[in-house]
């Protein structure tokens, strides 16, 4: 069974949407179309389909099938909604909150461990001059940390600079991985 696949509203999903099929080419090419759910309305935002239901439907076909099952035992359908546009106000809010949010973050770390203070002895030791405004290290340490930041997540706007993943891409897969196992326990237990 795959993890998870995405769907819309009354789509019927078959055999071949749900599951990776491995055999007799002729018996899957008679099996890979076969209807095994008609996502409804009342299903919400998504519904979950288990390896028994799709059994069922292949021995309605072959009941004297010898059927082998590797791996995952459900998949987790996401049912695509209808979106809302977004309005350019509210992104607009969303991000000067953001931004200022990170901004304040991140002054508040530098300001934990003395970060002006550092800068002015680290001037002090290259130069001998004292000076409480340590530019030509500050603007080079500002561009360099924001730099940084966008090479490390890999992104700038919707521009990759190459195809490894990064640290983020990461994090929401693992956050799916384990949406996905809270939705198949939770649907088991519910039931």
């Amino acid at each position: 069974m795959r993890p998870r696949i995405d769907a819309a509203v009354q789509q019927v999903l078959q055999l071949d949407q749900l599951a990776k099929l491995s055999g007799d080419p002729t018996i899957v090419r008679r099996i890979q179309r076969l209807a095994i759910y008609q996502i409804n309305k009342k299903d919400g935002s998504r519904v979950t389909i288990d390896v028994m239901s799709v059994l069922t439907s292949i021995r309605s076909i072959y009941p004297q099938l010898d059927i082998q099952i590797i791996g995952s035992v459900n998949t987790v359908v996401y049912v695509r909604q209808p979106q809302k546009t977004l309005r350019p106000l509210y992104i607009a809010l969303v991000w000067i909150l953001l931004f200022v949010g990170s901004a304040l973050a991140v002054m508040n770390f530098h300001e934990d461990v003395s970060m002006r203070a550092v800068h002015i002895r680290l001037y002090y030791l290259l130069t001998g001059d004292e000076t409480l405004y340590p530019l030509w290290l500050q603007i080079p340490y500002s561009i360099g940390l924001g730099i940084g930041m966008v090479l490390f997540f890999n992104h700038f706007f919707k521009k990759r600079f190459n195809d490894e993943p990064s640290p983020l891409d990461v994090e929401m897969f693992n956050y799916q991985q384990n949406l996905d196992q809270y939705v198949v326990q939770k649907d088991h237990h519910d039931h």
